[in-house]
């Protein structure tokens, strides 16, 4: 018994260090990015966002995926497009500095209609809107749930299909328990982040490296507080049933628009996630020995797809 009692304290006091460790990395990550723009608080959250360009240029709202925040975009993509466009880039519902209070609010639809209220509350009227990744999928629910507020849409590397299975690299987020989510979310997800950092973002640029100023420019370093890996994981699950339901509503779709993928993406299949999505009505288009991670990669790339898809419905 004495043996036992010991080692339960001993868990609890491992538990206890990697709990202030976390805590220590997510204060220090959060000075290192600090809130960029302002916050809209809409139903079950609230939206924090930046706003470029000129007041009446078209207005373009750019919504990032999974792991991710809008530094994204403002790294870059953004100040390009802000000449162009008048620009709303977002944090998701969860992520960055946005707020969601309930895991189930994770669901495409959900997520579809936060940043659409969001819109609505800033007298946002038609936008276009471009979404990389997982924000594709978003932007797609959004096309589909409201068609007359949405000009136009532009997908980089979108999550459009069901996956045969999850890329390696996001195992780690298949957690199901909100409770022990929240538990691995304030241990051992922030070091075990730290550790294979070097190793997941290889993967995630592949074929191309990433790019410079990553950790503070792009915003990963807000990927290390356990609210991220909370967010990453609900995202996750909620693709599940929310996905499916979302492929069969694609002959629904009725907004314009257009898919770019770089041709060597390791996370998303250009054929099945891309060109499927042709008979709904979406052009597609690829860049040689690109990989996925395009609005930091090929910002002008980006850019000039997004005009030219502008230009098609203006």
């Amino acid at each position: 018994m004495t043996f036992v009692i010991a080692l339960l304290l001993l868990l609890i006091a491992v538990l206890l260090g990697l709990y202030l460790w976390t805590q220590n990395i997510a204060t220090a990550a959060s000075a290192m990015v600090p809130q960029a723009g302002e916050i809209q608080p809409v139903t079950g959250g609230a939206i924090h966002f930046v706003e470029m360009g000129e007041p009446d240029a078209p207005p373009l709202v750019l919504i990032h995926g999974i792991s991710g925040q809008l530094q994204h975009f403002t790294y870059a993509l953004a100040g390009i497009l802000a000449r162009d466009f008048h620009v709303y880039v977002v944090d998701r519902p969860g992520c960055g500095y946005s707020r969601r209070d309930r895991d189930e609010d994770a669901a495409l639809p959900v997520q579809a209609r936060m940043i659409g209220e969001f819109l609505d509350a800033k007298g946002v009227e038609a936008p276009m809107i471009a979404g990389h990744s997982l924000g594709g999928a978003v932007t797609l629910a959004m096309a589909l749930d409201r068609p007359e507020k949405t000009k136009a849409i532009a997908l980089i590397a979108p999550l459009t299909h069901v996956q045969e299975a999850v890329d390696p690299v996001f195992k780690g987020l298949e957690l199901r328990n909100p409770r022990a989510r929240r538990l691995v979310a304030s241990t051992v997800a922030t070091p075990l982040a730290r550790a294979g950092a070097e190793k997941v973002l290889a993967h995630v640029f592949s074929p191309e490296q990433p790019v410079d100023n990553f950790l503070t420019g792009g915003g990963a370093a807000l990927g290390l507080r356990p609210g991220a890996f909370v967010a990453a994981s609900g995202d996750l699950i909620a693709l599940e049933a929310a996905l499916p339901a979302q492929v069969a509503r694609y002959g629904e779709l009725t907004v314009p628009g257009g898919i770019l993928y770089g041709s060597a993406d390791a996370l998303l299949d250009p054929e099945k996630q891309g060109r499927s999505m042709e008979p709904y009505g979406l052009t597609c288009e690829f860049l040689p020995n690109r990989g996925h991670m395009l609005p930091l990669t090929a910002p002008e790339d980006c850019a000039d797809f997004i005009r030219r898809i502008w230009a098609q419905q203006a």
